[in-house]
Parts: C-alpha cells; structure tokens; sequence
C-alpha cells in the first residue's frame, strides 16, 4: 500500500459528515445571529415592560431559541402561563440547564456584538432595542422560525418575574 504524496490526503466521506453538524452549530451559534434574536427578543420584551429587559434574560431566551425541540414546543401565544408550558414540557425543562451552560460564552459573544453595533442600549441592568433602524437578516424558512420565537418568548418573559423564570427553568443568573 503506497502513501499519497504530501498535500493530497483526502478525508473519507465519513469524517467530511462529522465536520457538517461542527459548521451547523457554528452558524447557530454566531453572534450576530444570537445578537438579532435579542434585539428581537428585547424589542418584544419592552413593548410590555417600558423599562426594558433585564439582560440575564439573554441567557434564557437563547436557549429557548435556538433548540429546535422547544421552538416547536413553544405556544401559539402568551395566554399559555410560563410555568404550566414547562409542566407540560419536563424533558425539554430537564434538558435546559445543560442547553443554557453551553450557550454561555456564546450569548455573551452575541450581547457584546449587540451592543457594539448599536442593536442593543444597556440602561441599567435591562437592554433595549435601539431606536436606530433596524434590518433584519435574510430569513430562511429556520431562520424566521428562530426570530420569530425569540419575538414570542420575549413577549412572554415580560409577563413573568425573572426570578420565577429562571427558578422554573432550573438555572440560576
């Protein structure tokens, strides 16, 4: 059995099938992506809360976003109260604290860049949309999913105490 020369060794279709989910994850995971889920997320939030969201919020709605499982599990609306959806869903509720852990350093990424490019005003503890005009991205069908839940979930954690939401997901801020 020869070895291919320097520089042509090709990786078997096999590892090249690992690297897909890596590059998934990695566009779920960037911050700009996770900076306009909060901008909407915020946007939504302060409709019904005028001071603004408060900015460990961030950590939970990310999760809830991003997992593809709770998205779908989501309510149409608001009228569903927090506590009894998360009675309805105890595997989703099991899953959360690890799905929030993972996501820590990249929601952070996604605040800073938020704030960087003037998506989000931090005032106090409580972020806001900016009032500067806002594109959103180009949205694929996942992508609509996405922000358009982040838009729900942030109406719907507006309607709830932050220590009740984050006791009833099982983390801590």
């Amino acid at each position: 059995m020869t070895t291919p020369p320097t520089g042509q060794i090709r990786a078997p279709a096999a590892e090249t099938a690992w690297n897909e989910p890596a590059a998934l994850v990695a566009a779920m995971l960037n911050p700009a992506l996770i900076a306009n889920l909060l901008f909407v997320a915020a946007d939504a939030y302060t409709r019904r809360q005028t001071p603004g969201m408060p900015w460990a919020l961030s950590f939970i709605i990310a999760p809830m976003a991003l997992h593809q499982a709770t998205r779908e599990a989501l309510p149409a609306g608001t009228r569903t109260h927090l506590s009894a959806w998360i009675g309805h869903h105890p595997v989703l509720r099991a899953g959360f604290p690890r799905r929030a852990k993972v996501l820590v350093a990249p929601v952070r990424a996604g605040l800073r860049f938020a704030l960087g490019h003037d998506m989000l005003e931090l005032h106090r503890d409580c972020l806001r949309a900016s009032t500067r005009p806002y594109t959103p991205p180009p949205q694929d069908t996942e992508m609509h999913d996405i922000l358009r839940s982040a838009r729900l979930i942030g109406r719907w954690l507006a309607e709830n105490e932050t220590a009740a939401v984050f006791a009833g997901l099982g983390v801590g801020p």
